[in-house]
């Protein structure tokens, strides 16, 4: 008796291993858990429209092989000068992130933000995307996998009490600034630049600890800034940069199927949707502040070129800067960025 029931264990147990077998690798495959972070609130375009659809793809094409988590702003993992360095150390899987902040982290990308270097979104990140393809970027994104390199269009400034209608403006004002490239611009006109996450503006606005913040409609619409602002200079100065990064050993863990899948739905494939979002983005903070009745200042053409001229001694110091940071030919450099998002423009 004892006999029978060994065999009938035996023989169901080889049953059951042999249902296991005979199911598709996609269903027995442990799932894989990305952890994906970013410095903004959930509620951003970046999530909304951009992270959050490519994981949902990414677990529906894997038949739920890789699954997600995201963490913005409001977790722990959203501080902004951690973001590279948390994939870095595999604390996080993916992470969007501002390059210029930390100072010093990507500084042949910190070209790229220079004044009137870029103007549309699309034609930016089609260039920093080519140069980092081109290998031009000094190796500064060797320990990551990287995903994406974006920018946005040319930003604006935003004053709460003096409109911006001359660089001289600026002096003596107190502007909130997205990284190194802009710093310097800022300072050259005799305003000082702060340094701030996006959660602290509102608040650093309100209580009068700075004057003004230098960014795009985006992120003011995004964190409920026309709240406290009142003129918006839309001089398309400058253009910050983005990078999305990933874990190198996460990927390469990865079956070779759903590196595949990360490759064919990152990178190029997210170029042609980069202008079309910062439309979409920008869009909703300009509207909130016209309907608000504040004012919107238009620069021209003709004035933009003014500017430039005026900002080319502070631009040559820039680039000469870069030298002691490891960036070899900062000028040859510049000169290529600004020719490629020239073609992209066109």
């Amino acid at each position: 008796m004892a006999f029978k029931t060994n065999r009938r264990t035996f023989l169901a147990g080889t049953a059951a291993a042999a249902g296991v077998l005979a199911m598709p690798a996609v269903l027995r495959a442990e799932t894989i858990k990305l952890d994906i972070s970013h410095y903004l609130p959930p509620t951003h375009g970046f999530e909304v429209d951009m992270l959050r659809p490519w994981a949902e793809e990414l677990r529906e094409k894997s038949d739920g092989q890789i699954d997600f988590e995201i963490h913005a702003a409001n977790s722990a993992l959203g501080k902004l000068p951690r973001q590279a360095d948390q994939v870095r150390a595999g604390v996080t899987d993916v992470a969007l992130g501002l390059a210029g902040i930390p100072r010093g982290r990507f500084p042949h990308t910190s070209i790229i933000e220079l004044p009137f270097v870029v103007e549309r979104a699309e034609a930016g990140s089609r260039a920093l995307w080519e140069l980092y393809q081109t290998n031009q970027l000094g190796g500064e994104y060797d320990d990551f996998k990287v995903l994406g390199l974006m920018t946005h269009h040319g930003a604006l400034f935003h004053t709460v009490d003096r409109p911006i209608r001359e660089l001289s403006d600026l002096k003596g004002l107190r502007i909130r600034s997205p990284g190194p490239a802009v710093n310097a611009m800022l300072e050259f006109e005799g305003a000082s630049a702060i340094g701030m996450p996006p959660s602290q503006i509102y608040e650093a606005l309100q209580k009068g600890a700075i004057d003004g913040v230098a960014t795009t409609w985006d992120l003011v619409g995004a964190i409920k800034l026309n709240e406290v602002l009142k003129y918006h200079t839309d001089a398309r100065v400058y253009a910050a940069a983005f990078y999305v990064v990933m874990n190198p050993r996460t990927y390469q863990n990865m079956p070779e199927n759903l590196r595949t899948l990360i490759d064919e739905t990152t990178g190029e494939a997210w170029q042609s949707k980069i202008g079309p979002w910062w439309d979409k983005w920008d869009a909703a903070g300009k509207q909130d502040a016209i309907d608000r009745g504040q004012e919107v200042i238009e620069i021209s053409d003709a004035k933009r070129d003014e500017w430039r001229q005026q900002l080319e001694p502070m631009i040559d110091s820039y680039l000469e800067s870069l030298k002691s940071e490891g960036v070899e030919n900062p000028q040859e450099l510049y000169e290529k960025t600004r020719e490629l998002v020239q073609k992209y423009q066109s």
